[in-house]
């Protein structure tokens, strides 16, 4: 493995005219202020939600086993959309004496100057508020899960400053929802929701470590630490690794939550769909490992396509 040398340790480099970040004007009138928030939470980015959300369905049907509760499926996907944008908000606001410097994230609204640091402090505060309102609704086990989730979500963002795997703390922060769900639906968190919880830390891993791969040369002058500069020429290497064992982890779920071939099928093609991921990536591009990343959550509707078609045409017990 070819060691990643970080080039600068400062978040905040002197500027000059080769790194100085582009600059928007704020969009006029409420409207466009609006739009602003909107994209500062990535709502024009739905890929991000749907990451968060397959792992959050997988968990709603096996804890229902095929019949999920209405009200917590009603709960559980706002939450989703709900804390995703609360995270893109608060990340953006730690990230706001570096993103200037990153070609891919320079025109996000802090660093446009579109969204001023205290408003997206307002904006996250007003989202907590909702995400709050959502878990009271929730019984107590499931809130105290609730209130841990939130402690890694507000984590995440400065791991990255300090070690070199934030990657495994977005995972954790992303599939800490499947144990939240288990407890919601039946009270309890069986080891298949914290095998489930491992199988979506796994996949976060991969996917995010992929989205680094895009931001990697600038990342090292800045000195932003990640999986991808961790891992540096074995990236696809390690990426692969981490596929084999997120797939194993598949297959123990569905043997442990007793599904059949309609499931084993869908796990099947979704290692199919990493093998072309890693086509995608082989040149290490920023478009390809972009694609890669930006295509990762057909792997996440394939598995529950796979639950859902196994509940659906499952002979009854």
């Amino acid at each position: 493995m070819k060691p990643a040398r970080v080039l600068c340790q400062h978040s905040d480099p002197p500027m000059n005219k080769a790194n100085t970040p582009s600059r928007k004007l704020p969009s006029p009138g409420l409207r466009g202020q609006l739009m602003n928030y909107l994209v500062l939470m990535r709502m024009d980015r739905p890929v991000g939600i749907l990451l968060l959300l397959w792992p959050t369905l997988w968990a709603l049907w096996l804890a229902g086993e095929g019949h999920p509760d209405d009200a917590l499926f009603i709960v559980f996907v706002t939450g989703v959309v709900v804390m995703r944008a609360a995270g893109c908000v608060l990340n953006d606001f730690a990230d706001r004496n570096i993103d200037p410097y990153v070609e891919r994230t320079r025109d996000r609204p802090i660093p446009s100057g579109a969204v001023a640091p205290l408003e997206a402090l307002a904006l996250f505060v007003a989202l907590g508020l909702v995400a709050i309102g959502l878990a009271s609704m929730l019984n107590r086990q499931t809130q105290v899960l609730a209130a841990i989730a939130a402690v890694l979500a507000m984590i995440y963002p400065f791991v990255k400053r300090y070690l070199s795997v934030p990657q495994f703390f977005l995972g954790a922060a992303f599939g800490w929802a499947v144990p939240m769900v288990f407890a919601a639906q039946t009270g309890q968190t069986p080891q298949l929701a914290w095998l489930l919880f491992g199988v979506a830390l796994l996949w976060a891993t991969i996917y995010d470590t992929y989205y680094a791969m895009v931001d990697r040369d600038d990342d090292l002058k800045i000195g932003v630490k990640s999986t991808a500069i961790l891992f540096g020429d074995l990236d696809l290497f390690a990426i692969g690794v981490l596929q084999a064992m997120m797939l194993l982890g598949l297959v123990f779920a569905g043997n442990m939550a007793g599904l059949g071939p309609w499931y084993f099928a869908a796990v099947l093609v979704a290692a199919g769909q990493m093998a072309w991921h890693q086509w995608l990536a082989r040149g290490r591009t920023r478009e390809g490992c972009f694609r890669a990343f930006r295509e990762n959550h057909w792997i996440g509707f394939t598995v529950f396509a796979g639950i859902l078609l196994h509940y659906t045409f499952a002979a009854p017990a």
